[in-house]
């Protein structure tokens, strides 16, 4: 092994919330920690980014790019934002919500979808089944469900058409797991992987409630959670600092910067599972870990913040809210931040419809949707003074969103590798959380089992 230049307790790879979680609390128990970051900021996969459009630059926003919302079941979150005494705000709700259906005629309703009796009635079921299997699983251990075989040997789509010959109704519910959670089309995950995702909400039933999933917001933006945890890091962060090769044995490692080389005890590797792969390890690391993150990938979807004079929709008694299974912004949401006149609009194109406007140009893509904005909430949609989109999959560290998932019959063949430590290696991510999987409350909870862990 080289000769480090310098020596901690721990070396954390990453400076999103799993990393910072897990430095800030073996810095409170008295760890000497480093926390090394490849890009130029800190906060992983939450950022607040300011844009300004119009001729004279006259319109300007801040827009959260990254995750944005608490839910009432992410107690992991909530206890850090009181700890850290932050405030959250309701996200706008009043009035109903739209269903725009296979003719892209928008429906307005409060409570059941504007489908058919049967369709409805389809849907109750199959949320009552999702729940029951739900109930079944510990989502820190999916592949001991008891059906786990069969469920992962099958995609989610295969599985809700043996359940359901009700189109409309199959074509709702993946909406809820596909596009809009995994972020891929649902024939290219199991069905075992989807009744995890409605685990790690506590149940299917709570996966398809907007008004719980997406319940509140933080003053600030979401990416002020990260930005305290590293305040009180200090100067243990360093930034631009991409980790290429570590060394690692049972008692200890040494990571290697550029032409810099750092020792510790332990290092914990807090970057998705796909991230992993970019670091050279010696010796390498066991054929199961290395497959296990090759079966993984991130979903695609296109954030698109929206801006208008004023939340037009609002004096029409609309909440904001619709969903549209075929068209290509297949949710919408009222993103209004608090205090503002201006009325924001934030809505998700994802997997398949992704790839297909991701071909078009700026202009082309812009066009698309806000035809699809118009579809939902008429011409007034088409005259934006702000449109952005974030982009997640061009940026090389990241490459997607809003996570990584499995691909069929993965999970049960490697899920328990992604979390088990190798010598003084330690791996996690909101990637590998069960409860919060995907979520910063898992990103948190996963860096505080890591961090107990070693100070046990």
């Amino acid at each position: 092994m080289t000769s480090p230049h310098h020596t901690h307790d721990v070396i954390v790879v990453g400076a999103g919330v799993t990393g910072l979680t897990a430095a800030y609390r073996l810095t409170q128990a008295g760890k000497d920690v480093l926390v090394l970051e490849a890009r130029d900021r800190i906060g992983g996969r939450l950022l607040n980014e300011v844009h300004t459009q119009g001729a004279a630059g006259e319109h300007e926003a801040e827009f959260e790019v990254g995750g944005q919302w608490v839910s009432p079941d992410q107690t992991a979150l909530l206890a850090m934002i009181d700890e850290f005494g932050l405030e959250t705000f309701a996200r706008y709700r009043a009035g109903d919500s739209l269903y725009v259906d296979r003719r892209r005629e928008a429906h307005r309703f409060t409570d059941e979808l504007p489908v058919s009796e049967a369709t409805n009635a389809a849907i109750e079921q199959l949320t009552k089944t999702l729940d029951g299997l739900v109930a079944e699983m510990d989502p820190d251990r999916p592949w001991e469900h008891p059906d786990a075989a069969h469920l992962d040997s099958v995609s989610f789509s295969a599985w809700l058409r043996e359940q359901c010959d009700d189109e409309e109704a199959c074509d709702n519910v993946a909406l809820y797991v596909g596009p809009a959670m995994l972020t891929k089309p649902s024939h290219s995950f199991s069905a075992l992987q989807a009744i995890l995702m409605a685990a790690s909400a506590g149940s299917f039933s709570n996966l398809v409630d907007a008004d719980f999933i997406l319940d509140r917001r933080v003053a600030g933006g979401l990416a002020t959670v990260p930005r305290t945890l590293a305040e009180r890091l200090g100067e243990r962060i360093r930034l631009d600092a991409d980790v290429t090769r570590i060394d690692w044995r049972e008692d200890g490692a040494v990571v290697h910067v550029g032409e810099e080389t750092f020792a510790a005890a332990h290092v914990i590797l807090a970057v998705p599972p796909t991230v992993v792969r970019r670091i050279r390890f010696a010796p390498e690391l066991p054929a199961e870990h290395r497959m296990a993150r090759e079966h993984q990938s991130f979903g695609l979807v296109i954030k698109v913040q929206i801006v208008y004079p004023t939340p037009f929709w609002r004096e029409q008694g609309l909440s904001g809210t619709g969903f549209g299974p075929y068209e290509p912004m297949h949710e919408v949401y009222d993103n209004t931040p608090e205090g503002e006149e201006r009325g924001f609009l934030v809505g998700f194109v994802a997997g398949l419809n992704a790839d297909e406007v991701g071909r078009l140009s700026a202009q082309e893509r812009r066009e698309r949707i806000l035809r699809s904005a118009a579809a939902y909430f008429g011409e007034q949609a088409l005259s934006p003074v702000v449109f952005h989109e974030s982009d997640w999959q061009h940026q090389e560290l990241t490459g997607g969103a809003y996570g990584t998932s499995f691909d069929l019959g993965s999970l049960t063949r490697y899920g328990a590798k992604l979390r088990e430590p190798l010598g003084a290696l330690d791996f996690g991510s909101s990637d590998v959380a069960g409860l919060g999987f995907q979520h910063v409350d898992g990103a948190i909870r996963v860096g505080g089992e890591i961090a107990a862990r070693l100070l046990a």
